[in-house]
């Protein structure tokens, strides 16, 4: 995991934004991964997707000037599969990863406790670097998140009162 993390650092070297998010994504997704009891082969697969779950975004802005959800879901999964041959990954793995990769901003038919909490992470650092309001906050929390952990750190980061 960690020659992962070291890889992509290199891939998106001196965009210090983008290493902060995919850093920040994958460390909510291996807490939540632990803490929901996940079987080892789905956390590797959860952390493993959280590293590149962005990795389109870099291709989406130079082909198509943007980093929109749905070039990133469009470029990501070749770029993943790329990074992930080079490393040794299994097919298998890959195949899954590219699947969550093809489809982390697309919150209907979540289909898997990996798929689920990636996406719970990735809400959680968005919320934060998006500035996102209290009223959207209380939305996602009731639309997207299921896991009893990820609601427990949203609602820990964002809508308790102090």
């Amino acid at each position: 995991m960690n020659t992962l993390a070291l890889e992509m650092i290199k891939y998106y070297a001196g965009d210090i934004k983008r290493i902060n998010h995919f850093i920040k994504v994958h460390g909510y997704a291996e807490a939540i991964g632990f803490a929901e009891g996940l079987d080892e082969k789905t956390r590797f697969i959860l952390e493993t997707a959280a590293y590149v779950h962005d990795i389109g975004i870099k291709i989406s802005e130079e082909k198509y000037n943007s980093s929109s959800g749905h070039y990133q879901e469009i470029e990501g999964p070749p770029a993943a599969e790329k990074m992930l041959k080079s490393l040794g990954y299994d097919d298998e793995i890959i195949e899954r990863v590219s699947y969550l990769v093809g489809h982390h901003h697309t919150y209907s038919d979540i289909d898997g406790i990996d798929y689920q909490i990636l996406v719970e992470a990735d809400f959680l650092v968005n919320i934060d670097e998006d500035g996102m309001d209290f009223d959207a906050v209380e939305s996602i929390r009731k639309k997207i998140f299921k896991t009893r952990t990820g609601k427990e750190i949203l609602d820990d980061l964002y809508l308790t009162q102090k």
